[in-house]
Order: structure tokens, then sequence, then C-alpha cells
């Protein structure tokens, strides 16, 4: 057995003081090692000796990545060229079409964390019309009224938690808490930055659907994002421009999707509720048939040599004694720092959920569920933090709200896919999530800890309490870090007697 460390990710800035000091090197690119291991597949070569050649020859390597990724269409070899990528200046609303991409790693600039200035973006959409300056107007008066809240909640944590204050290191979480809150209040336009990573095959798709944006901050990005990943791999890039299926399906659906409806509005059709169960802002709306028994079969296939139609039979004809001894034995040893098996993925969740700017903000970033979502809308309402009221500060946020939806309606006769950028982090959308059992213990870990920003909490609670109807014996361990021990030995007692 030979490992060998073929490459890693270097900042750009110490490549091209090498590429000023060495300017005969023409080797420094990913491009090589994406065509080196095309090779693996069809040369006796040692993967090293590959990776030699093709540094040896980068114009060979080259038209060897085009051959292979557009020619034959194995685009798989592009994802072994990975770029770290600095966006800076960008709009929150901007992100969350970035965001998108599954692929990816991202980290983002957080309004938990840090104290924004009143930097913000004005869409492209609104230069030069008569809605620039109520835009510019309305945002400057969002940025006002966030720094008078953050002060105002800092001072208001501070009483509160008194104890904590006294210690210095607590500080800062005490002041992070008055953040979180403060932010409620401030635009989608507000500007930020990430830093990403991915590679030239997500790139790709990324590229096409900035492209097909309908915000021209989003193409833009688009373009910038093209012309530094094309300077450094000519040779994976390019398709970056959308098809006709990327820019015109959408818009037909959402004509169809209008008429279809406005047709059933003139029936007399059933209107009978839909939902499995609902819980304030959390609605479940579908979810595996018979969950449990479900991963009790996959459970019994993996763990035996019997086909899935037995397992599936077999799972049912248990009884609920048994069934809790098979669930409960895919838990021995867990700890809240492990995941689930594999095999919890056989049973799914569907939710809709209406949450604010500020719970989708960290919603999204669970990338391995299956997340649709609508636009913003003010007809939703807004999400005030309980601290806002706690301040006595709920009729200047409702008055600044309340101004906001003017100027958002202003801007809809103007430039309407420009108008959400005026839109807060308090403003809601509706979200369909899809989930399964595995990826609902990865949230519950996460977002149902206490140390987890209370509106994604009351959502993930929510969310646990209508997932334990369905599959209790499933959901038996599912609950935030921090209330994971006490469960577990609630479960599992170190006597070894079975829990009530």
């Amino acid at each position: 057995m030979k490992v060998l460390l073929a490459g890693y990710n270097l900042d750009h800035d110490l490549i091209r003081e090498i590429e000023t000091m060495h300017p005969e090197l023409q080797t420094l690119t990913p491009e090589t090692i994406s065509a080196a291991y095309a090779r693996i597949s069809r040369s006796p070569l040692a993967v090293d000796e590959l990776r030699r050649a093709a540094r040896q020859e980068v114009e060979k390597a080259r038209q060897s990545n085009r051959n292979i990724v557009f020619d034959m269409g194995h685009s798989s070899i592009a994802e072994h060229a990975v770029f770290n990528i600095d966006l800076l200046g960008v709009s929150r609303l901007v992100v969350e079409e970035i965001e998108r991409a599954r692929l990816c790693s991202f980290t983002e600039k957080s309004q938990r964390y840090v104290l924004f200035q009143d930097d913000f973006v004005v869409p492209l959409e609104l230069k030069g019309t008569a809605c620039e300056d109520r835009f510019t107007a309305t945002v400057r008066e969002q940025y006002a009224l966030y720094h008078e809240l953050y002060e105002k909640l800092r001072d208001y944590v501070f009483e509160t938690h008194a104890k904590l204050a006294r210690d210095p290191a607590k500080q800062g979480l005490l002041e992070g808490w008055a953040k979180e809150d403060a932010r409620y209040i401030i635009a989608q336009a507000t500007e930020t930055q990430l830093g990403m990573t991915l590679n030239a095959r997500n790139l790709e798709l990324m590229l096409k659907r900035l492209a097909a944006s309908s915000l021209e901050e989003a193409r833009e990005l688009g373009r910038r994002l093209h012309e530094v990943a094309v300077e450094v791999t000519p040779s994976l890039i390019r398709y970056a421009t959308p098809t006709a299926f990327d820019l015109e399906t959408r818009p037909l659906l959402a004509n169809l999707a209008a008429q279809s409806i406005a047709e059933w509005g003139k029936k007399k059709w059933d209107d009978k509720p839909r939902a499995i169960a609902k819980k304030g802002n959390v609605v479940l709306y579908d979810a595996t048939p018979e969950a449990d028994d479900r991963l009790i079969a996959t459970l019994l296939f993996t763990s035996s040599g019997h086909p899935m139609e037995k397992c599936l039979n077999v799972a049912a004809l248990m009884d609920p004694a048994e069934k809790e001894a098979l669930i409960r034995g895919s838990f021995h040893a867990i700890t809240a720092h492990d995941a689930p098996m594999r095999e919890f993925e056989a049973s799914e969740l569907c939710f809709e959920l209406t949450v604010s700017a500020s719970c989708f903000a960290q919603l999204k970033r669970h990338r391995i569920a299956t997340i649709h979502v609508q636009p913003y809308y003010p007809a939703l309402g807004v999400t005030i933090p309980p601290a806002v009221a706690a301040v006595n500060m709920t009729g200047r946020f409702r008055e600044v709200i309340a101004r906001t939806e003017e100027t958002y309606e202003q801007i809809k006769q103007v430039a309407p896919e420009a108008a959400p950028y005026i839109l807060t982090n308090a403003h809601r959308r509706r979200v369909s999530l899809k989930i399964n059992a595995r990826e609902m213990y990865h949230i519950a870990r996460l977002r149902a800890d206490a140390h987890a920003q209370w509106d994604i909490r009351e959502t993930t609670d929510r969310m646990l309490a209508l997932a334990r109807r369905i599959m209790p014996l499933t959901m038996m361990l599912a609950t935030g870090k921090d209330a994971f021990s006490p469960l577990y030995e609630q479960h599992f007692p170190k006597d070894g007697t079975t829990a009530p």
C-alpha cells in the first residue's frame, strides 16, 4: 500500500508570488490533477507518474481535459479541480442564490456575531429610477433602528444575565444575542462577504444558474466568477451561459400554475385539510407510511442476507417490543457526535415552514435536504424577536416595517424583480422542506440545542414534535446536543433495565 499527497489548496497570493519569482513555471494549475486522474482508468502507469506527465505537458493536459470532459461527457473529471473564492460586497439576497448550490462549502460573515455598518447594495435595476432615493432612505432608516435596537438590546441582555455579564469571557456571547435580534430590521440588500470552496464542475453549474437569474447583481457576479476561474482553468469550464430550459421553464410554469389555480378556484373543490399535522408555523404535509416499519425493514435488510420484500413482511409482523429492540440496537453506544446509521434515510418527512429570512438563513445551510422556496411575501407578516417587545421597541419596529412595505410596493411597480432587496430579515417566506430521518437528527442536534438561535430552535422543536407522532421509535433520540445525554440515559439506563 502507498498513500501519496497529490496536492492541497494554497492561498492565491502565494501562488502569484511563486509565479513572479519563477515566470518559467506553467504548472501552477489544478488542470494537471484533473488530466492525470482522467487517465487512471485507461493507463497502466502509477498515479504519481500520470501526474508527473501532466505537469510536463500542460497544454496536452488541457486538451485531454477538453476531450474527456466536454467531448466524451465525463464531467466528474472537473471535480478534481478545486477553487477557494472570496466574495465581497454581495447582498444577502444574492447570497441565498449562491448558497443554493448543494455540493459547495460556504462560510459567511454572520449577522449574529458581527455588528454590521450601513453598507448595502443598491440594485442596478433601481439606478437612475424614481425609486432609488426612496430605496436608499428606507434602508438608512432600517439601519438607524438597527443600531438603536442593538444598544437597547445589549443593555437589556446584560441586565437580564447579570451573572454571565460579570465574566469577561461571556460578554461577547451576550453582545451576540443583542446583535442577532437587532438584525431582524435590516434589509436583504445588506452587504456581506463569504468564502466559497467548490470544484470546477459545480462552479460551471453555478455560473449557469447565476446567468439565468432575474437579478442583475447575480448575473454580474456570474460574469466575474467566470473571469477569475477561466484564467486558472481554461480547459474545465465551457458551458457558463443559460440554456432555453434555464431561462424559460420557470416563467412557463408560473403561468401554467396561475391558470390552473384560477380555473380550480371557479369550481367546488375538496378543501379538506391535506396536512398530516400542524404546529404553529410548521405543517407536516407528507411522510413515509409506516415509517418505523420502513426503518426496521431496512435494518433487517442490511443486517441479513434476505431480500427487501421479506424484510418488509417481517417488519410488519413483528410485535412492538421486537420493533423497539431492533431500533434500540441501532443506537448501541451512539453519542451526541455520532450520526445515526444510514438506514435512517429510508424514512422521509415533508414539511411546509413559514419562516423569517433570519430563520431561513440558517435552514438553507442544510443542503442535503430538498428545499423549495417561495419569494418573501409581506402578506405573510414579520417575525419580531421577543426581546424587542421587552425593550418597548415593538411600535418603532412596526413603523419601520410599514414604511419598508410601502417602499416595496413602489419598487414592484418599477422593477418587481428588485423589490425583495428592501424586505427585512423579519419578513417571511414559505419553504417546502423534504428530509429523511437521518437529516432530521442532524438538524435537531444543531438547531434544537440550547445554544441555537431562538427562531430556528422554535421551528425545529415543532418539526420534532410532529415527526415523533409519525415515527416515534425512529425519533427516539432526536434532540439537541445539550439534551442528548439525559435522553440517552433515559432510554438506555446504566443498570441495564428497559426504559419505560
